[in-house]
């Protein structure tokens, strides 16, 4: 569906972008992420045929970007981060005008509105002037827009820009919506939005793809070992005797003899875990799962073990271990 090799984008004598090359393929929801100024939006607006690539060769759906603009532009479909809606235009006229400029004849654009406003749940401001509409139902019009002419590839650069909570899950119940009929590439900067909508993620730093797969594959290829959140109520603390410290450092010498643990913190001070002045928080690193083996040498040192479970890898873990800690997002 879409094919890179080795793009490049160049302004004046700075590199924004490239050598990039992957492939997206058809019927996949691919997110997008990166740093400010690593280069996305230039990426996009290539795909778009909004911007011409330096040097490389970008294909949607066979077609390239530079001999076949016209060809790219009736496959895709783009939201920038900003919805180009013309503000005095009710959403019916600015659609029939998005419609027409894509190619669409006026019978075309006739049948396809109903659909359209109702996928994108804009139908009770269809009279209303585009200026006069809030955030959220902008940023809808501006989907109805990129989709009126059915393109095979979907393009929205943070389709949740400066939306409130609620809007936020309209709009990723939205995208889960066009999944069925379009290839999907976002482009965001919230991470748990790119988690719950995408299959697959694609990771920019310093203007090429340092990553590329699920959260899960990432996740696995980053970090080669494995972590637990262990909660144990010690065993002194319980039965009142004994110096606290020294149950503590008991239970976390009990978990450092099992084979496997490669290592253990105390992420938070002793007594605070869940409110429990007998309970004790620890990080477990292991070379494999080590769930079983850790919850029997507690139980055999006299410690309860409340709770044990294996931690997330989460999307913003994988992220900061791809790119570091630096920079803004985009």
């Amino acid at each position: 569906m879409v094919h890179l090799t080795d793009v490049t984008k160049f302004y004046g004598s700075k590199r924004a972008l490239g050598p990039v090359s992957f492939e997206i393929e058809k019927g996949n929801t691919v997110g997008f992420l990166g740093l400010n100024g690593v280069g996305k939006t230039t990426l996009l607006r290539i795909l778009a045929c909004g911007l011409r690539p330096s040097s490389g060769t970008a294909l949607v759906n066979g077609f390239d970007v530079l001999r076949d603009p016209h060809e790219v532009r009736k496959r895709v479909g783009y939201l920038p981060e900003l919805p180009p809606v013309y503000r005095d235009m009710t959403v019916t006229d600015y659609l029939t005008f998005a419609g027409r400029i894509k190619g669409m004849t006026p019978e075309a654009v006739a049948r396809r509105m109903p659909e359209v406003q109702e996928r994108t749940r804009i139908v009770e401001v269809r009279d209303m002037p585009t200026g006069h509409l809030s955030q959220g139902y902008r940023q809808r019009v501006g989907v109805a827009q990129a989709i009126i002419h059915e393109p095979e590839l979907l393009i929205l650069d943070e389709p949740t820009h400066d939306l409130d909570p609620v809007q936020i899950m309209e709009m990723r119940a939205m995208i889960r919506s066009l999944k069925d009929s379009h290839t999907i590439l976002i482009s965001s900067h919230i991470l748990p939005e790119i988690s719950r909508t995408c299959d697959r993620l694609l990771i920019l730093n310093d203007g090429e793809i340092v990553a590329s797969g699920t959260e899960e594959e990432l996740g696995e290829k980053l970090f080669t070992s494995r972590r637990l959140d262990v909660t144990v109520r010690l065993g002194a603390a319980k039965a009142g005797d004994g110096d606290r410290a020294v149950a503590v450092e008991a239970a976390r010498a009990a978990i450092a003899r099992v084979a496997g643990v490669t290592g253990v913190q105390i992420p938070d001070s002793p007594g605070s875990a869940a409110g429990d002045t007998g309970a004790v928080n620890f990080q477990v690193e292991g070379d494999s799962d080590l769930r079983a083996e850790v919850c029997r040498a507690l139980v055999e040192s006299g410690h309860d073990v409340i709770s044990l479970n294996r931690a997330e890898r989460g999307l913003e873990r994988v992220f900061v271990g791809l790119v570091g800690k630096g920079g803004t997002w985009h």
